[in-house]
């Protein structure tokens, strides 16, 4: 397999904007809550939408050998990579961990991270515990509809970054749009939605039990990012890089890497992209982006 570029899965959740709808993402749907960039979960993978196999499944096309050595660490595709626009804010959630997920949902964990990409004036993000809580007041709290209160809320502007660890309560606020980096894992637990109905009129399922079983009690640290550097963890590795005429993508350590840009046009190897594209670089393949501007680099170390 060869470098291509890739056409993603589109999401129309309720609470979703319109934000991504002038990028070129395929879709004629009112809302783009989600793109799925990068993702070869079976209902939903990317397509692919350059070479000898446009138009086919990244799915049904990949192999061992494409993905890279670091499938010896994993029984799966690690990775799966989201641009998010919330107009609204998204529900307030937890993610298990693998050891909980695999004992109870049969199923790994949920690990990921939030890059920010625009956001309106005084929005944010919902993150972690303001100080260390007992099971017993997270439940009151929820039950009383004060679950908000609990948490951290930070004003975003482009460029933050916030590691969402397993077990840290978390939500988007309206007005956000960011780039998700996560383990593919489709686990979310619900806990509180604003007393929210989806399109025929019910309340949206909540999964109290189960998320006051993997909730971090303890008081949110948030986790710097170290300039280019923007994750380094088991599940994945991501960086912001700006280029000015040229820059060589290589993927010859352990694994591949995809790409997102964040601003500019131009041209990988034969292949033009321009803003919001994302690209699927094979194990042991490198590329040349000619052009300028900004990607989010992401690979499994």
């Amino acid at each position: 397999m060869e470098l291509v570029k890739l056409k993603p899965g589109v999401k129309d959740y309720i609470w979703g904007g319109t934000y991504f709808k002038k990028f070129n993402k395929g879709t004629s749907l009112d809302r783009v809550s989600e793109c799925w960039e990068l993702s070869v979960r079976d209902n939903d993978s990317s397509i692919i939408a350059s070479g000898k196999d446009e138009g086919k499944r990244l799915v049904d096309v990949l192999t061992k050998e494409d993905i890279g050595p670091v499938m010896d660490r994993f029984p799966y595709f690690p990775l799966l990579i989201k641009l998010i626009d919330a107009k609204e804010n998204l529900s307030v959630q937890v993610h298990p961990s693998d050891d909980y997920a695999l004992k109870y949902e049969q199923s790994f964990g949920k690990s990921e991270m939030w890059h920010i990409i625009s956001a309106d004036e005084d929005s944010g993000l919902y993150v972690g515990l303001n100080r260390n809580y007992t099971k017993e007041e997270i439940e009151r709290a929820l039950k009383e509809g004060t679950i908000l209160e609990c948490l951290n809320f930070y004003k975003v502007k482009p460029g933050d970054t916030f590691i969402i660890n397993p077990g840290t309560i978390h939500a988007i606020g309206a007005g956000v749009r960011l780039i998700e980096i996560q383990q593919n894992s489709n686990l979310t637990y619900r806990l509180y939605d604003y007393n929210r109905v989806d399109k025929d009129g019910n309340p949206r399922e909540l999964h109290i039990k189960k998320a006051l079983d993997v909730i971090d009690y303890h008081q949110y640290k948030v986790v710097k990012s170290d300039n280019e550097l923007l994750a380094d963890n088991k599940y994945f590795t991501v960086k912001e890089v700006n280029f000015d005429k040229e820059l060589e993508v290589n993927a010859n350590e352990r694994a591949f890497i995809s790409f997102t840009f964040l601003e500019g046009e131009g041209k990988v190897n034969d292949i033009t992209y321009s803003k919001y594209d994302t690209f699927f670089l094979p194990f042991g393949k490198k590329c040349l982006i000619k052009g300028k501007g900004k990607i989010v680099i992401s690979t499994v170390r």
